[in-house]
């Protein structure tokens, strides 16, 4: 290669109805179908869940704004890691970095695979539960096949998510409207006192939270991919105002369906929601919902492995990563060795993990370090206000997703200890072993060069460069 050969850079190839799907579409998952009883069994009564749920959106619409401000002053991708690099420095950025790509990413795509599994699997199994080695080989084939989709181009991964984000709004449609004759035929039993036995108390609150919030997970997801977005300072902001309030609507419109359907005790002792309601209201076409539900989960999964491989790329391209994992393919200009990187440690992980497990390990670590990104957009505009911004949120806002972040951290932990938040902790903490040595002593050992090599040349991947235009 001379002198004047540029090196490769990822493209802007995702406009604003790739946005706007790209958000939804992930948001919209399994979480809709498979933690409305885990919120009404953690808060106690229909009314508590409603107002959760509401409060969960709202959560999720305050973080999604102000990332949307960092994403038009730290014009990179990269989310929470690039955030926190470029404010806080590397050592905190490292352990982001660690502690996602080893369990939090891989988890979050391991709980959504097992999800898509579970229904679809469910009309094969009717009237029992289905094996769990059938629903983990079924998780496992799903995240296989997406990870080659997200290899091959980035376009192709784009459609399949505007294409399943289609199908999904389709789906709680119908549920919606189900709900709403219900309700016109008097089914109202579980809106009558609909406050009573409610649970006041931390970790209840906190954990029904933590359930909630898995539904709304990918609101941030538009950071990672801020590279490839088509004029993000416009189309950034823009995408984020119109998905999350849409996502929040049909939240709250879908759960008032399902407690019309249902009464609070069969929620909560169904163990596929939108199963159970679809037996109830469609009768013979109740296997509809189980498809229903598994092309969710198919299209959110998408969405988590697409942005969860800019996270591995950018961390890599910035040096607290092998270098093999900031390369690009040549031809399809898609970051495969991340992406192959993810798929491997997602299938570690979804062997022994459980739905419910991964949902508070997630949910525990993320929102940590969605308190320290935050802390550093405090800094940016209380110390930094000649930086050029075209979208400012006010600082109230951030404030106020900061202490909603800290009680998502500390909840469980000061109402019901646990040893396994301990084990959290120093999973993080453990991540300065591997910085000391080999990020800030920059020691790397003969057979890892060696070993970058040979991938270059078996995956046909070169170095890359930020994308700047």
């Amino acid at each position: 290669m001379n002198e004047n050969t540029q090196k490769l850079n990822l493209k802007r190839e995702i406009g604003l109805v790739s946005a706007v799907s790209l958000i939804a579409g992930t948001m919209i998952g399994s979480g809709i179908f498979m933690s409305p009883q885990w919120v009404l069994y953690h808060i106690g009564s229909p009314g508590g869940s409603l107002v959760i749920w509401a409060a969960c959106g709202l959560l999720a619409m305050l973080g999604s704004l102000s990332y949307a401000e960092l994403g038009t002053v730290i014009k990179e991708s990269g989310g929470e890691y690039i955030y926190i690099l470029r404010t806080s420095g590397p050592l905190p950025a490292f352990l982001l970095a660690f502690t996602s790509m080893l369990v939090v990413r891989p988890a979050s795509i391991a709980g959504i695979a097992l999800s898509f599994a579970e229904y679809a699997v469910a009309p094969f199994y009717q009237g029992c539960p289905p094996p769990e080695l059938v629903v983990k080989f079924v998780a496992a084939a799903c995240i296989l096949l997406l990870a080659i989709a997200n290899c091959l181009n980035v376009r192709g991964s784009m459609s399949i998510q505007v294409f399943f984000m289609a199908a999904k709004l389709i789906s709680l449609v119908v549920i919606i409207i189900g709900g709403v004759v219900m309700l016109i035929n008097g089914h109202t039993s579980s809106f009558q006192n609909a406050f009573q036995g409610t649970i006041v108390g931390i970790n209840p609150i906190g954990m029904a939270f933590y359930q909630g919030l898995w539904s709304y997970d990918g609101w941030n997801n538009l950071n990672y991919v801020t590279e490839e977005l088509k004029r993000p300072e416009v189309n950034l902001p823009r995408a984020v105002m119109i998905a999350i309030p849409l996502v929040t609507v049909l939240y709250l419109l879908v759960n008032i369906s399902y407690l019309a359907v249902m009464t609070p005790t069969e929620l909560m002792s169904s163990s596929a929601v939108a199963v159970t309601w679809g037996n109830k209201v469609l009768g013979g076409w109740s296997w509809l919902m189980s498809v229903a539900a598994a092309l969710s989960s198919f299209g959110s999964l998408n969405g988590t492995f697409f942005s969860g491989g800019r996270l591995c790329y950018v961390a890599a391209r910035e040096g607290h990563m092998p270098d093999i994992l900031s390369m690009a393919h040549v031809q399809r200009l898609t970051p495969s060795p991340a992406l192959i990187f993810s798929t491997a440690i997602s299938l570690l992980v979804l062997i022994p993990g459980n739905f419910k497990s991964i949902v508070n390990f997630f949910s525990f670590t993320a929102w940590f370090f969605y308190a320290i990104t935050l802390s550093g957009l405090l800094y940016l505009k209380l110390k930094k206000r000649h930086l050029p911004e075209s979208y400012e949120v006010p600082v109230v806002i951030p404030i106020i997703v900061i202490i909603a972040a800290v009680f998502l951290v500390l909840a469980p932990i000061i109402d019901d200890p646990g040893i396994e938040y301990l084990y959290v902790s120093l999973f993080i903490l453990s991540g300065v072993m591997f910085y000391i040595p080999f990020i800030h002593f920059k020691l790397c050992p003969n057979f890892l060069t060696k070993a970058t090599v040979f991938l270059q040349l078996f995956l046909e991947v070169a170095p890359t460069e930020k994308n700047t235009d």
